[in-house]
């Protein structure tokens, strides 16, 4: 039975009432709780047979009803699902990358089917998605990963964590400069500020993995922030984003309330709004309090805020995507090159316009293909993450390869290919053939940094006649093609490319190529 939908405002109104507080009261205020770490579960730890993605939880998916304008629901039992480390294995055994991103974000949703949520959800309705399971995201990042990263890695203010509050409708960032060090990131979140960490990926392999495999699902880049906030406070003021967010509850619990678009103009914006009053932000949506495995997902344009309750923390990652990655975008990108492409190549469009063209226009589309046209795709090449090899990509790689030095000399750096290896991208789209006006570019993504743009986009320039070998490999995956299959002028054209493309890190080997 679904559970009647009880205000969670209503419930926490009076002592929420005595928590809005300034950083200097807050600081001389003593925390009971200070930063909770998540209790470890009494009971014994539910077992998964095998390794399977979702193993026979699959075929116990329930499908939610929607609850009016509050987007979808979750259920009131508990949601069971396979642990995140059983997932990444399972998927690592699965041969497709595309299938891959399907399986996983079918676990992040679950168990809401994915078919039925971009039917019903995507882009037009928050949800909210209960499991009563606080380890169900466990793995995924946790206050432990968020210490261990302070201390061992270069965190700088600004640029990988940002110290925020938001009290008496204001909102502010108090960053220093220089490294985030424990002692003044601590001192910071103990005097009553969130902390936000931005591109974790850059810090966490298990962040990196799980989002350069959705990275394949929607076709456009997947970032994450992840959000570190104390007892009774909250970091930001209301305000909407440019991007598809999914809220993964992993430690402690927040109040969450989402409201509606206020205009026509505000739905699915093309860029995030600036800081909101309370006055400003319309009619509320959902009401809801994540605890540790629930999920929130809303669309762009949906204002949200989110705030602590007086007895617990919040530790949450947003996942997004979809960032200025409408119909516009790509035709922002397309028409102007399609057009620029014509009139180079076609005399119809270089002739002067009729004497009455304020009334009739007459020019020519022109159906021929052309590499030039495809911006849309470079671009989202140099915003994706380079993949996480799995153990037996990486053996069958240039990652893999036996190159050594020993005994005063390079050993093994030969890579012997022959007419009978078998090879494939390394990924689904990891790499596409544009023009740069000389020459065909292979743009790719698999020395792309884990931190958004940090570095230029990654290509190389190809021969024309390895062109059509190029297009051959990426139209086969996810089957593995023969070196002497590759529609090459000559064996030694074939060869050539091959080992071009293993020592880029593009391809691998159907089995480890012999020392």
């Amino acid at each position: 039975m679904e559970k009647a939908h009880v205000s969670a405002f209503s419930i926490y109104k009076t002592v929420l009432q005595q928590t809005t507080q300034p950083i200097e009261v807050a600081e001389k205020k003593k925390r009971e709780n200070g930063v909770q770490q998540s209790k470890s579960n009494k009971k014994a730890k539910r077992k998964h047979a095998g390794t399977s993605v979702f193993t026979d939880a699959e075929k116990k998916i329930k499908t939610e009803k929607p609850v009016g304008a509050q987007g979808v629901k979750g259920v009131s039992k508990v949601v069971e699902g396979p642990s995140l480390d059983n997932v990444l294995t399972g998927l690592a055994k699965i041969n497709n990358s595309r299938e891959r991103a399907k399986k996983l974000f079918q676990w992040l949703i679950h168990p809401i089917p994915a078919k039925i949520f971009f039917r019903e959800t995507w882009e037009l309705k928050p949800a909210f998605i209960e499991r009563k399971n606080p380890e169900y995201y466990n793995g995924l990042f946790s206050t432990v990963e968020f210490d261990r990263i302070l201390r061992d890695d270069e965190v700088q203010f600004g640029v990988n964590l940002d110290v925020t509050s938001y009290t008496n409708d204001k909102r502010e960032t108090h960053n220093p400069p220089g490294r985030a060090v424990p002692f003044t990131v601590w001192n910071f979140y103990k005097r009553g500020c969130s902390l936000r960490m931005m591109n974790p990926q850059a810090f966490s392999s298990t962040v990196w993995n799980v989002l350069s495999i959705l990275q394949e699902q929607f076709n456009s880049m997947v970032g994450a922030n992840v959000y570190l906030t104390p007892a009774g406070t909250q970091g930001f003021a209301p305000h909407y984003d440019d991007i598809e967010a999914f809220v993964v509850q992993l430690e402690g619990k927040k109040h969450w309330r989402v409201y509606k678009p206020r205009s026509d103009n505000e739905v699915l914006p093309l860029v995030s709004s600036l800081n909101f009053s309370q006055s400003e932000i319309g009619e509320q949506v959902l009401d809801v309090v994540l605890e540790a495995g629930d999920l929130l997902y809303f669309p762009r344009g949906f204002i949200h805020q989110g705030n602590c309750l007086p007895d617990a923390h919040s530790l949450h990652i947003t996942i997004s995507s979809y960032q200025r990655n409408s119909w516009g975008d790509l035709l922002q990108k397309l028409v102007p090159v399609a057009l620029e492409m014509a009139m180079e190549e076609d005399v119809e469009f270089r002739r002067g316009l009729p004497t009455d063209y304020l009334t009739y226009m007459g020019v020519q589309n022109s159906d021929k293909e052309d590499p030039r046209r495809n911006q849309k795709a470079k671009d989202f090449l140099y915003d994706c993450l380079p993949p996480l090899l799995t153990p037996e990509e990486k053996a069958s790689s240039v990652k893999g390869a036996p190159a050594r030095w020993e005994n005063g000399e390079a050993k093994d750096t030969t890579v012997c290919l022959k007419a009978h290896t078998k090879i494939r991208l390394i990924r689904d789209g990891i790499a596409r053939l544009t023009s740069n006006g000389d020459g065909i570019v292979l743009n790719h993504t698999t020395d792309n940094s884990r931190v958004y743009h940090k570095e230029e986009p990654k290509s190389f320039q190809i021969r024309d006649e390895h062109t059509d070998a190029m297009e051959f490999l990426i139209h086969s995956y996810p089957k593995f093609v023969s070196v002497g299959s590759l529609p090459c002028d000559s064996f030694k054209d074939k060869i050539s490319l091959a080992r071009l493309l293993f020592d880029q890190g593009l391809v691998h080997t159907s089995v480890p190529l012999p020392s």
